[in-house]
């Protein structure tokens, strides 16, 4: 009985198998899956795979056939590699007498952008100044800064008043101890300069 000519590429999440049977008739291809198995047949044209070198999802896994070749996709258990057909490799989705039941492999699913967009620009909508200081432009973000140095205490407001003052408006610290120690440095945006200017 002739073994047909058959090779297969992989993905993490799913296996292509090729397999050469030119002019296959559709209605004559038989194909069978287990979790772990694999048959085909046309006719006298017979080729079965087993133990596959790992598990197999039979409800998602499918077949075409086509002029030169039957492609079957088997959609893996668990993702990850094969790097062959067959082999005596353990199965990992197969319970232990120990473990029950294995838990399911979790699904990767695609992150839809377009609604994750949508979400950010509602909430922006409906934002209020306390949620982002940034949101209303310049009044907001001041706005922040009053509040922040109306509820803090003595040491905080002698740091953050110390900081921005000595630092040119370049620094703002809330920390006292390391504030009251020495005068702050200017430290300018990246690729901008410091000047001073005379009066």
């Amino acid at each position: 009985m002739p073994v047909p000519r058959h090779d297969f590429y992989e993905s993490d999440e799913k296996l292509t198998l090729s397999v050469y049977d030119k002019n296959a008739d559709p209605a004559l291809v038989s194909v069978k899956l287990g979790p772990r198995s694999l048959s085909y047949e046309n006719g006298d044209t017979k080729l079965a795979l087993e133990p596959l070198k790992g598990q197999i999802d039979t409800a998602k896994s499918d077949f075409s056939v086509g002029k030169v070749k039957i492609e079957i996709r088997l959609v893996k258990a668990a993702p990850g590699r094969w790097g062959g057909l067959v082999g005596a490799s353990p199965d990992v989705l197969a319970p232990s007498p120990a473990q029950g039941a294995p838990e399911p492999a979790p699904r990767r699913t695609q992150k839809n952008w377009d609604a994750v967009t949508a979400t950010i620009l509602d909430a922006d909508k409906g934002a209020s100044t306390d949620e982002d200081p940034n949101a209303g432009g310049d009044a907001a973000v001041n706005g922040f800064f009053q509040k922040l140095y109306a509820d803090a205490d003595e040491d905080t407001r002698r740091a953050m008043l110390k900081s921005y003052q000595e630092s040119g408006g370049t620094t703002l610290s809330t920390n006292w101890d390391e504030v009251g120690k020495a005068p702050v440095e200017v430290k300018p945006p990246e690729g901008s300069e410091w000047k001073k200017w005379a009066a």
